[in-house]
């Protein structure tokens, strides 16, 4: 972690582009309330196949209005270079100087990946058409990528990714401190020492959590699942414990050096804001 501990610790948040006039409203209470925790920048997702990139930037565009700096997440799968060419220059045009590159999942019945197969190959393409106008996070995985043949293989596409121009990374989020702690020590053996900032999810309900979790590899411990599905139905007492659990994690991380927090708010307002008052942070001033 020796590394880690040189970076400034920034925090940020992640949205992603409502649907409908309800979600619309929902999201634009929820930016207004968690802007005035003074994030470092707010990220922007998009859906499977870059299918609602469209959302992604009218989204960034009124998040940038508002003030925040914002970061459009950028899908390389099912892409052309023509397309991402037209993305970037409209991003750099709108005042975007933060990108989160990513290889995005394949949709369901696509066959062909596109002009790119891996994000570094995306970071690489950023780079060659951009130079440095973009800060480049790339996403990282403590328990590494679900679809990666081996843990060795997973760090070494990591490092290809840094090595292509990366600026910082995010990672999946994960419930096993150690995961993380052990996937920055074999990052700095391969010499990799870009910021490695923790993805968090805070713990509000078992049920989607676990959903989320099948989907995307990351695991749920053994003792947190069997102590959440054990609140059945009280589920403002699954929530106090599930922040509780969250909050340790966080403070864990920042006293073992991690270079900040990034947020996945599910565009709630309360969880994300209940853990930072909780870890008394007073935001990016």
């Amino acid at each position: 972690m020796e590394s880690q501990k040189q970076h400034p610790q920034q925090f940020s948040l992640e949205f992603f582009p409502p649907k409908g006039e309800e979600g619309q409203a929902k999201l634009n209470e929820t930016r207004i309330q968690l802007a005035k925790l003074k994030p470092r920048y707010a990220s922007v997702t998009f859906g499977a196949g870059g299918s609602t990139q469209a959302g992604t930037v009218e989204t960034v565009r009124q998040m940038l209005a508002a003030g925040l700096d914002t970061a459009p997440h950028l899908s390389c799968i099912g892409s052309n270079e023509n397309d991402i060419l037209q993305l970037l220059h409209g991003y750099m045009e709108m005042g975007v100087t933060r990108i989160v590159a990513l290889r995005g999942d394949m949709p369901s019945g696509m066959r062909e990946t596109g002009a790119f197969q891996y994000a570094n190959e995306l970071v690489a393409f950023i780079r060659s058409q951009t130079g440095d106008h973009f800060h480049i996070e790339v996403a990282a995985y403590p328990e590494f990528h679900p679809q990666a043949p081996s843990a060795e293989a997973d760090l070494d596409n990591f490092a290809r990714k840094v090595d292509a121009g990366a600026n910082a990374a995010i990672t999946q989020y994960f419930y096993n401190l150690d995961a993380y702690l052990r996937f920055v020590e074999e990052c700095e053996k391969r010499g990799v020492e870009i910021p490695i900032v923790p993805g968090i999810m805070p713990i509000t309900n078992i049920k989607q959590l676990a959903r989320f979790s099948a989907m995307c590899g990351a695991e749920i411990p053994r003792w947190l699942r069997l102590r959440l599905e054990a609140y059945g139905e009280d589920l403002r007492s699954l929530k106090a414990f599930g922040l509780d659990v969250t909050t340790e994690l966080c403070r864990n991380l920042l006293e073992a050096g991690a270079p900040g927090l990034h947020f996945y708010t599910m565009n709630q307002i309360e969880p994300t804001r209940i853990v930072w008052a909780n870890l008394g942070l007073q935001g990016n001033v």
